[in-house]
């Protein structure tokens, strides 16, 4: 019994369902000859021959690999009629590589391989045509010299470009046989001199150089590399067929032609089809650049038979595949064949509105349309990203903090970024070490945000992403310096005013401006998320602070606000320092006080978010941060103080100076400029001012914490000040009230953070429901809202069959949650250690990007299982960045929550992501 593994397959045998093992190329190749398309024939050896060969140390092929390769060699002379190696009727294939996903341009093709000497005068015979045996053989030479034997092209170029230049040719169709004769003559020397040895002359030795130089291409450099920066891991793809194919030529005359084609247009989706031909030419003449390719209408012209069987063949292969396919041809005297097709790469406005037109065509289900297009690549769609044609170098790398693209002269500080932003109307960039709450003018004001230090939950990456506005923080290779206003990179450095370009979807900063491209929300877009949200179970709401930030969220298609942070809208210019009052303040009473002027803005900020979002429901998160966030930096309010006390002592000079004008017998004019300048400052204001920085000072220094993320905030702010508490809800239930009296529907949810026992949860609960009944007493009924809990802090997980005793619903923050889980500081481990974590294997992801199923996914689980055990209409979601990201989306969806809320830019992806994951997880019919 023979049990050789089969390693080769025919077309006419193979599974083209296979590509694992057969490659995409080989897999196509037999299922198009199957289906009945004029494929030249062929066969196809396996990856897995591929794999056996490369962990073979010695690289020699499988045994029982040459003796098959033998076998379909001898079915191909049945199949053409001519003899592989026979001078007379010489028989030529290609050798092709392909991989199960396509790796475009990656690896290595040899074409012509069986020509020698004595076969090159066969087809010269067969032909009557010497200049096309010569181009042949001069292609052969050198593409076998580059590929299998690793000479250079530049050494056949040098030569080639002397026999051009001599014959005064400009392209290569102008050179005669004589001239090609020549040239083939000196390739062949060139090979010898770079080897040492001749070249090849045995068409069986030159197969079989050719298939190990297509297996080893698997581990070249361009392999490599492309599949490392497209992901693509051995489950996908691992190793690569070889494609033995008859040669067919479309250089045998006028009458013949290569091209290749889509069968809709890749850059637009327009249902047409798409691509490049040369009349008289080899396949690598249209994708090399050697000559100008023609538009496919010109075929129509030039051949007009042709030109409807080739849109035959499109429609045939659009048919079968129900995809846009990606095809080569040949035309060899007036016969067309299909050399391979593969799935067309598109850009994603190409691919959303093939997807939409696809389906009206009756050629793929809502199902398959949506599945096919991967959620993240929306952000094309939906963000302004750099111009793909231009190449330029970056000069730092930070972390990729919020998508987008932007240019903008540089500024350092944020009023300087109000002034020429906002007052000028300039593009700007705000630049800084950190941003803090007080910067926010300048962040409206800028086109985009940088900052040497902080991470992807920084203030100023969750401000920009809120905004939609590009940010690229923790840049480390950028040196800050604000007082100087110019940044350091390297040996270079920029000043402000010169201009900088930010890509925050890659993390990127480059001197200079950058053409970016617009996002373009299309009809199809709108259809095809539509479809998604009829498909998903979860729902997709956003995170926004501000009306602006809802209209945007509402636009994207959110349905409702699942986080508003109320410690954003504190951070406006002109309510900051009732702000800092109440911070500053020593008793209750003042404290109080300052409150009472917070409370009508806070009320109006609530107001307006719940009309714009009616009748969807709005989170609101009571006041989450450390309160010294708010105040000013404790080295900052020493500087300033030091500035203002010299001030003072100079103030009191002048007034000291004035006093004295009349022992100097001063002229009248110096008296008035001292004057002038003694009421230029006064000291009293001089003086208050100091007394307001010192009181600031002291209580930054009082509040001081050695770990503030693990200290005085969330609800332990609520506990030891509860009127700050108490000032909230009040102006949640109030604003509530007021837009239900004017006929405003509105579903309010009241959320406390950083809770960790029940205890807490009922304090807050006992503010509430006292407030709720004097809001009820003063507008004749009560407020219809819910009360609810972040889960954030690991006891909370542990404990969340208590929680949901007084909480109707659970919000995961999984920003703070997987800090708690591992331990991490979100800011430090991503700029230090988190990379090397992920590069050596320690972690397969970044767990602030993509949720740590196997931790913070399982602590999650038990939340959402013991919470609904005591309540089973308990309403659970998650408002963390995890919550638009799509393989965190597919979680959230198996473990059974009901909504994720993300920014409002990312709500389009996070649709998407809620229906692949509803589609993927639902049970195969008739499975």
């Amino acid at each position: 019994m023979d049990t050789t593994t089969q390693y080769v397959f025919a077309f006419e045998d193979g599974d083209g369902k296979d590509k694992k093992l057969l490659g995409g190329k080989g897999a196509n190749l037999c299922e198009m000859t199957q289906i009945g398309l004029n494929v030249p024939p062929g066969f196809v050896i396996s990856t897995a021959a591929c794999l056996e060969y490369l962990d073979e140390p010695k690289r020699a092929l499988p045994p029982g690999l040459i003796e098959q390769v033998h076998e379909q060699m001898r079915a191909l002379e049945q199949k053409t009629g001519k003899g592989f190696g026979d001078p007379d009727n010489p028989l030529l294939v290609s050798v092709r590589s392909g991989s199960a996903m396509s790796m475009p341009g990656m690896m290595d093709t040899i074409l012509n391989l069986g020509l020698n000497s004595a076969t090159l005068q066969g087809v010269i015979r067969a032909t009557d045509d010497p200049r096309f045996g010569y181009d042949a053989y001069r292609r052969f030479i050198q593409l076998f010299g580059k590929v299998a034997l690793g000479v250079p092209d530049e050494a056949f170029d040098k030569e080639f470009a002397a026999i051009k230049e001599a014959a005064h040719a400009k392209q290569d169709v102008d050179l005669s046989a004589t001239d090609l004769r020549e040239t083939c003559e000196r390739f062949l020397k060139v090979v010898e001199d770079a080897t040492g040895h001749p070249f090849p002359t045995d068409p069986y030795q030159q197969l079989e150089i050719a298939i190990k130089a297509v297996f080893n291409s698997w581990s070249g450099k361009r392999a490599v590399d492309y599949r490392k920066q497209f992901n693509i891991t051995p489950d996908m793809a691992n190793g690569t067929a070889v494609n033995v194919v008859t040669m067919v030529f479309g250089n045998r005359g006028d009458d013949s032609a290569t091209g290749v084609a889509f069968t809709r247009n890749p850059a637009t989706g327009e249902n047409k089809l798409y691509g490049e031909y040369l009349v008289n030419a080899q396949g690598e003449d249209v994708v090399a650049g050697i000559r100008t390719p023609k538009p496919l209408d010109r075929l129509k012209v030039e051949m007009p038979d042709l030109a409807d069987q080739l849109d035959e063949l499109r429609d045939k292969l659009e048919t079968h595949y129900r995809e846009v396919q990606d095809f080569e041809f040949t035309i060899e005297q007036g016969q067309l064949y299909c050399l391979q097709t593969r799935n067309g790469k598109m850009n994603t406005v190409a691919m959303v509105r093939t997807s939409v037109e696809m389906e009206r065509e009756g050629l793929i289900t809502k199902e398959q349309a949506l599945l096919r297009i991967a959620p993240e690549s929306l952000e094309q769609m939906l963000f302004p990203r750099l111009d793909p044609n231009i190449k330029a170098e970056s000069v730092a790398q930070g972390l990729p903090a919020s998508p987008g693209a932007a240019s903008g002269i540089a500024v350092f500080d944020a009023d300087r970024a109000e002034h020429l932003g906002k007052g000028q109307g300039l593009k700007v960039i705000l630049v800084r070490e950190e941003t803090k709450p007080e910067d926010i003018h300048g962040f409206f004001a800028s086109e985009a945000i940088l900052t040497s230090r902080g991470g992807k939950t920084s203030h100023a990456a969750v401000v920009a992403r809120g905004m939609g506005k590009p940010c690229v923080a923790g840049a480390e290779g950028i040196s800050v310096d604000v007082d100087r206003r110019e940044a350091r990179v390297g040996l270079t450095s920029f000043k402000e005013g010169d201009v900088i370009t930010i890509d925050g979807t890659s993390g990127k900063v480059y001197l200079g401006a950058i053409p970016t491209v617009e996002p373009d929300f299309t009809p199809e877009l709108h259809t095809l998320l539509g479809w998604a949200d009829e498909m998903s179970k979860l729902k997709v709401l956003a995170n926004a602070d501000t009306p602006d930030d809802a209209r945007r969220a509402r636009r994207y298609g959110a349905v409702g606000i699942g986080l508003a942070r109320t410690e954003r809208m504190f951070n406006d210019v002109e309510r900051l320092p009732i702000v800092i009052e109440m911070i500053v303040a020593e008793t209750p009473e003042a404290r109080q006080e300052a409150l009472d002027r917070l409370l009508p803005l806070q009320r109006q900020d609530f107001h307006d978010l719940f009309e714009v979002m009616s009748p969807h429901p709005v989170t609101i998160r009571l006041l989450d941060p450390p309160i010294h966030e708010f105040l000013p930096d404790e080295h900052v309010l020493e500087r300033e103080l030091s500035e203002l006390r010299a001030l003072a002592q100079s103030a009191r000079g002048v007034t000291v100076l004035a006093g004295a004008m009349g022992l100097l017998h001063a002229s009248e004019s110096l008296r008035r400029e001292v004057e002038t300048a003694r009421h230029m400052v006064d000291p009293t204001v001089v003086e208050e001012a100091i007394a307001k920085k010192e009181a600031m000072l002291k209580k930054v220094r009082a509040l001081y914490e050695t770990n503030p993320m693990l200290g005085h905030r969330g609800v332990r702010l609520g506990m030891t000040f509860p009127e700050i508490y108490r000032m909230q809800v009040r102006a949640i239930l109030e604003a509530a009230a007021e837009c239900a009296k004017s006929g405003i529907e509105v579903h309010p949810q009241i959320k406390v953070p950083q809770v960790c026992t029940v205890q807490e949860l009922r304090k807050v609960k006992e503010y509430v429901d006292s407030i709720h009944a004097e809001v009820a007493a003063r507008y004749g009924k009560p407020v219809r809202f819910q009360f609810g809990t972040m889960i954030e802090v690991v006891r909370a997980c542990m404990r969340a069959d208590s929680l949901a005793e007084e909480a109707e619903f659970f919000s995961f923050g999984t920003n703070d949650l997987t800090q708690a889980t591992f331990s991490f500081s979100r800011e430090d481990a991503e700029n230090k250690f988190l990379p090397l974590y992920n590069q050596s294997g320690l972690l397969q992801d970044n767990p602030f990007d993509v949720l740590d199923v196997k931790g913070v996914g399982k602590l999650m689980q038990l939340a959402v299982d013991w919470g609904r055990a005591v309540k089973p209409d308990l309403h659970v979601g998650i408002c963390g960045e995890h919550g638009g990201h799509p393989a965190s989306i597919a979680f959230c969806h198996q473990a059974g929550l009901d909504y994720v809320s993300c920014s409002g830019p990312r709500v389009p992806i996070a649709r998407l992501a809620a229906a692949h994951a509803a589609l993927k997880s639902a049970p195969t019919p008739n499975a």
